[in-house]
């Protein structure tokens, strides 16, 4: 058999990868406001003598640092999409990153706590007015980043809405730092407020301490969303459903044996058994898996019923 017959079986395994995400572009920009607003509040902090605000400003470049990350990730799985070392492409970075970013997260959740139950033994004075001001101000900027990483992309490849960009580990890694910090804003805002008016300085260490629950609630739903993908685990029992269904729609045809896993966000590989009394070919059975459940590489057995 010729070279350029073998040629026409063949295919790459990089599934859109090589293409810049719109992940990427809303990631990027949101490490540069962070980043901003980073070295505003530590040296608002330095400037004002408010340990509030320098602590904050630090968890915040810490937060830059894992966004980086996220944008790294991206940049990584471009440049290496057509490598022929990774047998089903790059898209498991996607999901490396977002669990990486989950454990960064469950560090500063540690280190909130830590510094929540030193404040409440060990009460500071606070700037109220100017701590205020920058927690405001965090807040927005906070906010804006979280509406550029929500706001639904386009693909700029095919002109549609991407209706699986929540799939996207990586992405919504970078999503929860931001509302992490979003919700320490609110929180600190909410516990200035009553220590200026109320003389209720407690509350500022102790609204540490619910943010610090609550973004390990979202750390953990998202090491338990992208572990799966890292683990191979079976897909979605109702896509799995679809497909048998679709294949089996000729009496004749049996699906025995059949994994779904994911390996990137929105994609899917498939490998399946078919035993059939009237075998079609393996592209037959490949064509019948519906398009909606975004199989981009299914391997086919078939065999014939004795």
């Amino acid at each position: 058999m010729h070279t350029e017959e073998l040629e026409a079986w063949e295919h790459d395994h990089v599934f859109d990868q090589d293409q810049k995400q719109a992940g990427e572009r809303r990631t990027l920009a949101v490490v540069a406001l962070t980043a901003v607003m980073m070295v505003v509040e530590i040296a608002a902090g330095l400037i004002y003598g408010s340990m509030a605000l320098l602590a904050d400003g630090l968890h915040m470049a810490s937060h830059a640092l894992a966004l980086s990350i996220a944008v790294f990730a991206y940049v990584i799985s471009r440049r290496l999409a057509s490598d022929r070392r990774f047998a089903f492409g790059v898209g498991k970075i996607n999901s490396l990153a977002g669990f990486a970013s989950a454990v960064m997260l469950l560090g500063f959740t540690l280190v909130m706590v830590v510094e929540s139950v030193d404040r409440l033994i060990n009460p500071v004075d606070i700037a109220f007015d100017q701590a205020l001001m920058v927690a405001v101000v965090g807040f927005v900027v906070n906010g804006v980043s979280a509406w550029i990483l929500v706001s639904t992309p386009h693909d700029h490849a095919h002109g549609h809405n991407h209706a699986h960009h929540h799939h996207d580990h990586n992405l919504r890694g970078a999503y929860l730092h931001v509302l992490a910090d979003a919700l320490t804003s609110i929180l600190a805002i909410g516990a200035l407020l009553a220590g200026k008016f109320f003389g209720a300085g407690w509350l500022d260490p102790a609204m540490g301490l619910v943010g610090a629950a609550l973004v390990a609630r979202w750390s953990f739903g998202l090491i338990r969303d992208s572990s799966r993908v890292l683990l191979d685990r079976q897909g979605d029992e109702r896509q799995i459903a679809e497909i048998r269904t679709a294949v089996e729609r000729e009496s004749a045809d049996r699906v025995t044996d059949l994994h779904l896993w994911s390996i990137g966000h929105g994609i899917y590989a498939a490998e399946m058994t078919v035993v059939s009394h009237e075998p079609r070919t393996a592209e037959e059975y490949k064509s019948l898996i519906p398009e909606q459940c975004r199989v981009v590489h299914a391997t086919v057995e078939v065999h014939r019923c004795r």
